[in-house]
């Protein structure tokens, strides 16, 4: 009996806690709710690029095993082209290397001719790096303005806390925990949500750098295809030959 009046006693001597996250935004007030709100809009957008932007990086990487195998084992860029997924960046290059192709008989000078095919795979694979590049600009202003917007509402909370001593008249804890609280939770919330966009912008950026190289590579060798009429393409490796089917035992000779 004695056991739970001292528990009962106990849980009600406990202190209530009044410095949780819920209270430390009720301390801010709207603005504090506002900073938070701004600050999970940007984590939220910086994950849905991310995401997208690494689904969209992968399926280009993986067409581009399609270009080394099937594409250049046709007999025509036009023929190799249909071989390719539809709406793809390689698909698209190809489609404008078979349209430059074809109306660079219209042009007077060989010069011209050639580069009016460069130009065209130029623009091309311009337009490509472009899409890929989308979205990574919000990352980047993400990953530099977030700390500044956490730190926005530290210097409010420091300035609610210096508001409460003066008007207490003294420094004690309870006037200055829940905005000191409230300051501190604003620069981790800041820190959370740039650090993230920060690594995928380097981690993004430097597989776009990649694809563009893959870009770049096929369509040096389209042009050379072209200006050679097929003579010149990559070399493409030999599927390995099905293997044969064993062969059947000989039938045994008829007894005499």
């Amino acid at each position: 009996m004695n056991l739970y009046l001292l528990a009962a006693a106990a849980g009600e001597a406990a202190p209530e806690n009044k410095f949780g996250f819920v209270e430390a935004m009720r301390e801010g007030g709207p603005v504090a709710w506002t900073i938070l709100a701004v600050m999970v809009i940007m984590s939220v957008g910086s994950f849905y690029i991310m995401f997208t932007k690494l689904f969209e990086q992968n399926k280009v990487m993986n067409q581009y095993k399609n270009v080394q195998t099937a594409f250049w084992r046709a007999g025509s860029l036009r023929e190799g082209a249909t071989k390719l997924d539809k709406d793809s960046a390689w698909r698209q290059l190809a489609d404008d290397a078979v349209k430059a192709q074809d109306e660079h008989g219209k042009m007077t000078d060989s010069l011209e001719s050639h580069d009016y095919m460069h130009g065209s795979l130029q623009r091309s694979e311009d337009s490509i790096n472009a899409v890929l590049a989308g979205g990574l600009p919000f990352l980047a202003t993400v990953g530099a303005t977030a700390p500044f917007v956490g730190l926005l509402g530290t210097v409010i909370g420091i300035y609610r806390a210096l508001i409460n001593i003066g008007i207490a008249g003294n420094a004690s804890i309870d006037k200055v925990a829940g905005p000191v609280g409230e300051a501190l939770i604003m620069t981790a919330i800041g820190l959370l949500v740039a650090v993230p966009a920060v690594f995928a912008f380097n981690w993004l950026q430097s597989r776009n750098r990649r694809i563009a190289a893959m870009l770049s590579t096929f369509t040096t060798d389209l042009l050379a295809y072209m200006n050679s009429n097929g003579a010149v393409k990559p070399t493409v490796t030999a599927a390995a030959p099905a293997a044969k089917p064993a062969a059947k035992p000989a039938a045994p000779a008829p007894k005499a």
